[in-house]
């Protein structure tokens, strides 16, 4: 038996860890109690800072202690000067250290150390510059200490085009970097801003960097930060706030507005009649107070003399945004709007330099397609490449490429069918505005949801039959000249989005998923609605279900089971 080491038993072990915890729990509870007692009589102090980091040392995350510590600092240099409270900083960084070797991804940690580098009278930053990229070097991922490191990077006014270079250095040791991509996002507009200054960087050095990014999809295709970051090269900036829209109707005495961006009104919209200030409530259609893209008022018709010509303009926040239109005599409706080619809403305008690049990228991942036909991120840039140098001349074959996407990741083919949704309305809107028509058809699409329907203001007649369709979007309430509305043989079960449509007199339902009277309830507000066709829905199989609809729609001439 002799020189051979004992072995715990099981229980004996745990019961040593047992102790083991409950002594540091009463040294925890002991500690904290004991901070909290001294913050209550108010000796903030060096003694609290030690009590505080026993704790903090174990558990960085307790908000409650960095607030103490914080408070001790700010009393302990009332009565110092810069050169005596300058080493308590000093030694309060070196503890910071330890406690983010505990917890690398501490918020609060992170935090006290921008507050301790805000206010201690000599900052180091190459120091913590240094610090941040030692961080980097163990975690390259960790955003917490990105965050640091652009805090100490604009507080200590380093070089954009040094960051620049620092997160190539990152991107060629290792492609899969993401925050090194995300983080050249963010530097290339301010390096090189585009000459609108919308957020984007000048196309030339776009293009230099699409030639970057394809090595890296070369070199290790199935990652997908170079693919993100692509992506990104391809998008285009926001559109600035605008008024997209204004429509006055004579005979429902009612103005609607649509911007560019969901706004919330308020009183920053005034409305200008023959030049002089109007008093109108600003609604959504629904009625609810949010930012949103359409906005309605009523107005007075009797001020209005059909024999003269009226100005109505609309004034966003003092000039910021505004819109007119003229009402010539006799008119019953005017209105301004911007078509989606002159807004480029959908795409940028593309050089043609551009656009022979672009295509030397379409080609370059056909070819890589090819080699890995599996490869998810591959396929989805092939259409938005396709999509970013002509929608409407590959409609076809990036439907094509849809299909493969599905089957290779059938994990995500609800988002994939989503997408081709949007990108299939798209196409349809630009058809529309090339044909000048207020006729949308939209079906057989397969689409899922609706989307851009703040482009169809002016559309009278819009059908919708044979697609995938689970609901009716809120954003469906855009169709202020919407007549006839032809959804049959979806999978609708509810009308939410049917809400104040004023001159929607033709409703067709048939063969959807709608089982209750109460889901039609949104029709009671289209009050111009005069058919509505709801065969082959389970609510035809309701007793007494044709008066019970009779009852709720008595404005409804003809409803057809």
């Amino acid at each position: 038996m002799h020189g051979r080491i004992k072995v715990k038993t099981t229980l004996e072990q745990q019961e040593a860890k047992r102790k083991e915890r409950e002594k540091k729990l009463q040294l925890y509870v002991g500690a904290t109690q004991a901070a909290f007692n001294k913050r209550k009589v108010g000796e903030l102090d060096k003694e609290a800072l030690e009590i505080t980091a026993q704790i903090l040392a174990l558990n960085p995350d307790f908000a409650s202690l960095w607030n103490l510590r914080r408070e001790v600092f700010l009393a302990l240099g009332t009565d110092r000067s810069d050169e005596e409270i300058q080493p308590l900083y000093v030694s309060e960084l070196s503890f910071l250290e330890s406690c983010l070797r505990v917890n690398p991804k501490s918020y609060g940690t992170w935090y006290h150390r921008c507050w301790i580098m805000e206010h201690m009278p000599e900052p180091d930053w190459s120091r913590e510059l240094a610090l941040c990229n030692r961080f980097l070097e163990i975690d390259e991922r960790n955003f917490h200490c990105w965050d640091y490191r652009r805090f100490v990077t604009k507080s200590s006014h380093v070089p954009h085009s040094d960051e620049l270079e620092f997160t190539s250095s990152l991107i060629t040791k290792n492609f899969s970097n993401y925050s090194s991509w995300h983080y050249r996002s963010k530097l290339l507009p301010q390096i090189h801003p585009d000459p609108q200054r919308l957020g984007r960087a000048t196309e030339k050095v776009l293009l230099s960097e699409l030639e970057l990014v394809q090595n890296a999809f070369f070199t290790d295709p199935n990652d997908q930060s170079a693919w993100f970051y692509h992506r990104w090269l391809l998008g285009r900036a926001d559109l600035p706030l605008s008024i997209r829209s204004m429509s006055v109707d004579v005979a429902g005495s009612w103005i609607s507005v649509t911007f560019s961006q969901p706004v919330l009104v308020q009183r920053d919209l005034i409305l200008f009649i023959d030049q002089k200030p109007t008093m109108v409530s600003w609604k959504t259609p629904d009625g609810k107070e949010k930012p949103s893209l359409l906005w309605v008022c009523e107005f007075s018709k009797e001020r209005l003399n059909n024999l003269c010509q009226h100005n109505f303009k609309v004034i966003w926040k003092d000039g910021e945004a505004q819109k007119e239109c003229v009402l010539y005599p006799g008119q019953l409706s005017t209105w301004f709007r911007e078509t989606a080619s002159d807004d480029k809403i959908f795409s940028l305008e593309l050089s043609e330099g551009k656009s022979n690049v672009l295509q030397q990228e379409l080609q370059s991942c056909k070819e890589l397609q090819e080699l890995e036909p599996d490869n998810k991120w591959c396929l989805l840039t092939i259409i938005l490449l396709m999509r970013a140098l002509d929608p409407l001349l590959y409609e076809k074959e990036s439907l094509c490429y849809f299909d493969t996407l599905k089957s290779v990741d059938p994990m995500r083919s609800g988002y994939y069918d989503d997408l081709r949704s949007k990108f299939e309305m798209e196409n349809a809107i630009l058809k529309m505005e090339y044909a000048e028509t207020n006729v949308v058809i939209l079906s057989d699409k397969g689409l899922t949801r609706l989307y851009h329907l703040d482009q169809l203001l002016l559309v009278s007649h819009l059908c919708l039959s044979n697609n995938k369709l689970h609901t009716l979007s809120s954003d469906l309430s855009m169709l202020r000249y919407i007549q006839v509305l032809d959804v049959d043989n979806n999978e609708v079960s509810r009308l939410e989005g049917v809400w104040n449509l004023p001159k929607l007199e033709e409703l067709s339902l048939q063969f959807n998923k709608i089982k209750n009277i109460s889901s039609l309830q949104p029709l009671c507000s289209c009050l111009q609605l005069s058919v509505l066709r709801i065969q082959g829905n389970p609510i035809c199989e309701i007793a007494d279900a044709q008066n019970q609809l009779r009852d709720l729609l008595p404005h409804v001439s003809l409803i057809e089971m």
